[in-house]
Formats: structure tokens, C-alpha cells, sequence
């Protein structure tokens, strides 16, 4: 048997060892190719050979290529399941709309009537940076009732703001009671709304409990603690309902 060398390590057991016709005549001393002596050298070959000059180029694309596509893989999963809101409270209702319409959060601003044109949807114009943009009464819009007795809030001191939404080009602005911030749920966590007129803007609901401190959490009484439901909002029915009933 002729020693293992580039022209021939896969040859013999491939087609007269164990893997071909097994008309070697070795087997009948080591019953096995791996036995074999050849067999090991042939090994000892694969192992003790010069590394391409191109090997660890190409293996270094190739667990890149590999990375970038796991790492796609994975922010496409995750853009499909899981859904990043911006959470906020009127009167007693927590609402949450989609965090990519979420232009600005500012604090409150004095809203200027336009005359002949403010309803009860449209309050008038606010100043946002210099620009007049239009604010709305988000409460009237969405029928919420009033309300008439303290509120439990998430912090002990809370500050009204103003938030600025922009969609393909339109531009609002409505103030809320209370701002929490972005939060991620997964997609199979949303439930359907009750059908009811208060809900018809509502996509569905899911169950949401704040991350506060514990001093926030001691100062509130435990409240920030509980699991809030929270009402996500169908930002392209909004944004459709407001281009009709107000410009």
C-alpha cells in the first residue's frame, strides 16, 4: 500500500476499504480503514498541511456574511413581533400610539384660538420651536369622559406636555395628563377592544405594568406598581379622521 499523499489519501478506503468494494487486502489484518496505518498518515496529512494563502480571507467572509445575515434575521423577527410604543395618560385612560409618529415631546405651551375655526376638536395654534403648528383635543376626539375625582398617577409630581406627531407630511399636536415613554410588547400580547363608540380608534388592548423606582413607587402609595390596560391607538385611522374634521 503506497504511503498518503496529496494524490492519493482519499483514494483506498473510498473504493477498495470500507466505503467501496472492500477488496483491500488489509482488512483481513485490521478489519478496519481506521485501523490502518495508511489511513493515519492520511490524517495526520489533512491535519499537518500548509494553510491556503486565500483560507482565513474566506473564512472570514464567511462567518461575516453569516453574522450580518443572523443579525438581519433576528431585527426582522423581532420588527414583525414585536411592536414600540410611546405610553400616556388622558383623564383616566393610559393610551399608547406607535413610537415612529412620535416627533417631539414638549412642555406646555399656551394654544392660541383661530378665529371662525376652533371646535371643540381643534383648540387653535401652538408654538413648538418657533413654528405654529395645530393642536388638538385628543380627550374630544375620543369621546373620554372627564374626570371628576383624583387620578392615580405613576409619579407623585406630574407635568403636563405637549406632544408633536407627524405622518406623511401632517402635522399634530395634543397635550396629555401624564407621559410614561416608549415601551416594547410583543405582538401576540394584544387583545381585542370591546366594541364600544369609545374604542372605535382603539387597534386592541394589552396589559402593561410601569417600571418605576421604589422611591416613586412609595411615594404613589403602590399604585405604579399595579397592571394597567392600556388602549393602542390606530395612529393611520387618527391621523385620516383628523385631516377630515378639522382642515
Amino acid at each position: 500500500m503506497n504511503p498518503a499523499t496529496p494524490l492519493n489519501i482519499e483514494r483506498c478506503w473510498n473504493f477498495i476499504g470500507i466505503e467501496g468494494d472492500r477488496s483491500c487486502p488489509q482488512l483481513a489484518t485490521y478489519t478496519h480503514c481506521r485501523n490502518c496505518p495508511v489511513y493515519s498518515t492520511a490524517g495526520r496529512y489533512l491535519l499537518e498541511r500548509s494553510i491556503p494563502e486565500d483560507y482565513r480571507h474566506q473564512w472570514t467572509e464567511l462567518l461575516a456574511k453569516s453574522r450580518t445575515d443572523e443579525n438581519s434575521q433576528i431585527s426582522h423577527t423581532l420588527a414583525t413581533t414585536q411592536i414600540t410604543v410611546v405610553i400616556f395618560r388622558l383623564q383616566r385612560e393610559w393610551l399608547a400610539l406607535s413610537a415612529q409618529i412620535f416627533k417631539e415631546i414638549s412642555p406646555a405651551s399656551v394654544v392660541h384660538t383661530i378665529p371662525h375655526r376652533s371646535n371643540q376638536i381643534l383648540r387653535g395654534l401652538v408654538s413648538i420651536r418657533g413654528e405654529l403648528l395645530l393642536c388638538i383635543s385628543l380627550s374630544d376626539l375620543l369621546n373620554l369622559e372627564t374626570a371628576d375625582t383624583a387620578v392615580q398617577t405613576l409619579s407623585p409630581v406630574v407635568y403636563s406636555r405637549m406632544v408633536v406627531l407627524e405622518k406623511a407630511g401632517n402635522t399634530w399636536v395634543f397635550g396629555v395628563d401624564e407621559l410614561y415613554g416608549v415601551h416594547r410588547f410583543h405582538r401576540d400580547e394584544l387583545q381585542d377592544p370591546p366594541k364600544s363608540l369609545t374604542q372605535t380608534y382603539t387597534k386592541g388592548l394589552f396589559h402593561w405594568q410601569p417600571s418605576v423606582s421604589p422611591m416613586e413607587r412609595s411615594a404613589s402609595g403602590g399604585s405604579a406598581s399595579l397592571t394597567h390596560s392600556v388602549s393602542y391607538l390606530d395612529d393611520e385611522l387618527l391621523f385620516t379622521t383628523l385631516a377630515r374634521k378639522v382642515l
